[in-house]
């Protein structure tokens, strides 16, 4: 399960921990936090990439974050109370992302049919 809210060094590494996980929830500050960091490690690696006219890295960490982040998203819908399927969304041109963008900021949803949500107290 993860906390109710977690720092940056946190969500990573739930991010990895929870690698291929389709089930269960992610709250707000776990996607958030992930998504941050994502950016950051991207534009390092295309720094690198750039720098040197390797373009395998930044590709590569593409490619390895890709299945994962796309887990992560599902969770973050289950967190709200959504099917993950809601995710395909994405396929749809600028509108669909936007959906995706109000709905990842939602605050989680009570408890339904993806399981509790994260206590009070927990911490990571």
């Amino acid at each position: 399960m993860s906390p109710q809210y977690c720092n940056i060094k946190d969500a990573v590494i739930l991010f990895f921990k929870n690698y291929v996980n389709f089930s269960g929830r992610s709250t707000r500050s776990e996607y958030w936090w992930w998504t941050l960091a994502s950016l950051i490690i991207s534009g390092v690696f295309y720094g690198i990439a750039t720098a040197t006219d390797v373009a395998a890295i930044s590709t590569l960490w593409s490619l390895a974050v890709l299945v994962p982040g796309i887990a992560l998203a599902v969770r973050r819908l289950h967190d709200i109370g959504k099917s993950g399927l809601y995710y395909l969304l994405i396929l749809i041109p600028l509108v669909g992302s936007i959906i995706l963008i109000v709905w990842f900021c939602k605050p989680s949803d009570g408890s339904n049919e993806y399981g509790e949500p994260a206590g009070s107290d927990s911490y990571f």
